[in-house]
């Protein structure tokens, strides 16, 4: 099984929208809330290589990117094979 993690905040519209194509996908997946956690902020920037802005994905460790690296992947038919590589 895939390990899908995303770093959001409470209002952001990305997250929201980036959340919602994974649920989609029917894809389980670990929500990580920044707002108001220094600590965590800090995290995902770390292991985003220096992303500050939400959402960040990764999916198996491997840094996607954001909301809009998500939904290119998905036009591009990659998001699929990454969400799922045994089909």
């Amino acid at each position: 099984m895939n390990k899908i993690e995303i770093y959001t905040t409470s209002t952001c519209p990305y997250c929201h929208a980036a959340k919602s194509l994974l649920q989609q996908k029917k894809v389980a997946f670990n929500e990580i809330n920044v707002t108001g956690d220094q600590a965590a902020r800090e995290k995902m920037t770390i292991r985003a290589n220096g992303g500050r802005t939400v959402p960040q994905i990764f999916i198996n460790d491997e840094h996607i990117g954001g909301c809009d690296d998500l939904y290119a992947l998905d036009h591009q038919n990659k998001l699929d094979k990454l969400l799922n590589p045994t089909r």
